[in-house]
């Protein structure tokens, strides 16, 4: 596995228009060895996977709480109630995967690309990410509270009601993406860019928006929002 991640932001280099005080993410270059195809019937709790393509492979229902996925490849596979919990994905690819009810609490992703998912219902709650990009496709009810975030980005997906209620994110940036319903209810916040999410609609929690960036017509739209959590009556 060769690995290098890298501090390039996906609106452009440069420190224009404000951007050089807000520390971008480091993305993940995940460039994987050979592969070996898994040849496997089911996944084993607590298994070990390491240099294997999964190509398509039904996983649903499957239990690998526990597993260790190393410079792994995970393409068009289905995920429909698999058990993930505390799984680690390390340096590994997931393209096209799709599911409902994925349980992935607790799961650990570093140096992870997940490209083109659909995934409903997924959760990822008390997870820790770290140098993830998470590019295309569509995310619905995506469960994050509690987890830990550092250097994520979010490009070009849609996201639908994602809960990060209680989380921490650090160097997270959403570009290109739409962000509707979103919940930021005790979460902490920093060098988050929400700039590049059109729409975005905050549900709950737009008091923890402190450590954020947005941008002028993003606040003029979510002014009715903020008037309504701090008490302001907005007349004539």
């Amino acid at each position: 596995m060769v690995r290098k991640a890298n501090g390039r932001a996906a609106g452009g280099s440069g420190g224009g228009g404000g951007r050089g005080a807000v520390k971008r993410a480091r993305r993940p270059e995940v460039r994987l060895p050979a592969l070996e195809p898994y040849a496997g019937a089911r996944l084993a709790p607590d298994g070990d996977y390491d240099g294997l393509e999964f190509r398509e492979t039904d996983l649903a229902g499957q239990d690998g709480a526990g597993a260790r996925f190393l410079d792994c490849a995970l393409r068009g596979c289905a995920l429909d109630d698999a058990s993930l919990r505390h799984a680690r994905f390390l340096d590994s690819a997931l393209t096209g995967v799709r599911g409902v009810g994925t349980d992935l609490a607790e799961a650990t992703l570093r140096d992870v690309e997940l490209t083109d998912a659909r995934l409903g219902g997924t959760q990822l709650h008390g997870a820790v990410l770290e140098r993830v990009r998470i590019g295309g496709g569509k995310l619905d009810y995506l469960n994050l509270r509690t987890a830990r975030l550092r250097d994520v980005v979010f490009e070009g997906c849609v996201l639908i009601e994602p809960d990060f209620a209680g989380a921490r994110l650090e160097r997270v940036e959403f570009v290109d993406c739409a962000l509707t319903g979103v919940e930021f209810t005790g979460a902490a916040l920093t060098d988050v860019d929400l700039r590049g999410a059109a729409p975005l609609e905050i549900a709950g929690g737009v008091e923890r928006l402190a450590g954020a960036v947005i941008s002028t017509g993003q606040l003029l739209d979510l002014a009715p929002v903020l008037a309504a959590r701090l008490g302001i009556r907005v007349e004539g």
